[in-house]
C-alpha cells in the first residue's frame, strides 16, 4: 500500500534529497548509497518497498490498472528517493569526476569521516550482543577490508559485462559499506560508465539500468529474509562492512600500478594506504574534514521523519 497518507510533502522532499546524498555517495568510489540510506534512517523501508515491486505489481501494469498497481507499492517513497537519486547522478557526476582527479585527499577525508560515524550508528540499533555477533561483525569487518584492496581487472566493454557490471553493482550499492562504484572499478567499468553518463550515451545507459533493475529485484529479496529472521546479526554484517571499508576511503593514498583508458585517462589500478608526507595545510583541511563529515552523519541520523524513526526503533513494523 501506498504511503499517502502518514506523510506530508515536506517528508518526501526530506526523502528526496536523502536520495540526492545517496546518489553523491554511490558516485564515488568506496562510498556506498546504502551507507547514507542507513544513516539517515530510510534502508529497511527503502529494502521492503523494493520488494513491493512483485508479480502482482507487474500483472496489473500489464492489464493498465495503473490504479490498482500504484496501490501495491510505496511509489511516492520510492519515488521520492530515486528523484533524488538520479537528480544527484546525473548533476554531481562531472564535479565528482574533477574531484576525484584532483582533490582526491579532501573528498576522501569527509567521507572517512561519513563511513566511521555509520559504524557507531548502525551498532546502537542491535538490541542483544553476544559472543556470535561480535564475531559475525569481525570477520566482515575483514572480510570488507580484503575486498576493497583487491586489485581492478580489465574486463570487455561488450553489452553483457555491462548488464552484468549493473546488476552486481547495484547489488553492492544497497549493502551499506560496500561501495557499487567500487565494484565498478574492480570491473574495469567505473571511467566507462562515468564517460557514459557525462555524454548521454543512452544505450549504454540502458544496458546498464537494465542490469541494475534485474539486480535489485533479485537481491533486496534476500536482503528482506535476513532482516525478518536474523536482524541483529545481518546489522552485524553490514557493520562489520562499514568498518572495512575504511580501507579504500582513506585519504592519503600511494599509486603503485595504473593504467590509461582508450580516451586517454590515467586510472589508479593498484594503491596502499600512507600517512602524509609532511604536516601542511592540506593535511589540516582533511582532518577537519573528517570531523565534519563524521559530525554530518550524527546530524543526517537525527533529520528523520517519524516514521524512519518508528522503523528504527521496530525495523518489523
Amino acid at each position: 500500500m501506498t504511503d499517502l497518507k502518514k506523510r506530508t510533502l515536506g517528508d518526501y522532499i526530506l526523502i528526496g534529497l536523502k536520495g540526492f546524498g545517496m546518489g553523491i555517495a554511490d558516485v564515488i568510489p568506496g562510498v556506498s548509497g546504502g551507507t547514507i540510506a542507513f544513516i539517515s534512517g530510510i534502508y529497511e523501508e527503502l529494502i521492503e518497498s523494493i520488494c513491493s515491486l512483485n508479480w502482482s505489481f507487474v500483472k496489473a501494469l500489464l492489464r493498465f490498472q495503473v490504479k490498482e498497481a500504484l496501490n501495491i507499492v510505496a511509489w511516492p517513497f520510492l519515488g521520492s528517493l530515486f528523484t533524488g537519486i538520479i537528480l544527484a547522478v546525473l548533476t554531481f557526476s562531472k564535479v565528482l569526476s574533477w574531484l576525484l582527479t584532483n582533490k582526491p585527499v579532501l573528498i576522501n577525508a569527509f567521507f572517512f569521516g561519513l563511513i566511521l560515524a555509520t559504524v557507531l550508528i548502525i551498532v546502537r540499533i542491535i538490541k542483544k550482543w553476544s559472543v556470535l555477533i561480535i564475531m559475525v561483525m569481525i570477520a566482515a569487518a575483514i572480510g570488507a577490508y580484503y575486498l576493497v584492496a583487491m586489485v581492478p581487472v580489465h574486463t570487455p566493454e561488450t553489452s553483457w559485462m555491462v548488464f552484468l557490471s549493473g546488476a552486481l553493482a547495484i547489488c553492492a550499492m544497497i549493502l551499506p559499506g560496500i561501495s557499487g562504484a567500487f565494484i565498478l572499478v574492480l570491473l574495469g567499468k567505473y571511467h566507462f560508465i562515468l564517460e557514459a553518463i557525462n555524454h548521454r550515451e543512452m544505450g549504454t545507459i540502458f544496458i546498464f539500468l537494465s542490469g541494475i533493475v534485474v539486480g535489485i529485484l533479485s537481491f533486496v529479496h534476500l536482503l528482506r529474509w535476513l532482516f525478518h529472521h536474523f536482524h541483529d546479526l545481518t546489522l552485524a554484517v553490514l557493520s562489520g562492512f562499514v568498518f572495512g571499508s575504511l580501507n579504500k576511503i582513506w585519504p592519503w593514498k600511494e599509486t603503485l600500478r595504473v593504467m590509461t583508458t582508450h580516451k586517454g585517462k590515467v586510472i589508479p589500478l593498484e594503491q596502499v594506504n600512507v600517512l602524509p608526507d609532511a604536516i601542511n595545510g592540506e593535511v589540516f583541511l582533511a582532518i577537519g574534514l573528517i570531523v565534519f563529515g563524521f559530525a554530518v552523519s550524527f546530524l543526517l541520523s537525527f533529520i528523520q521523519t517519524p516514521k524512519d524513526l518508528q522503523r528504527l526503533h521496530h525495523p518489523k513494523a
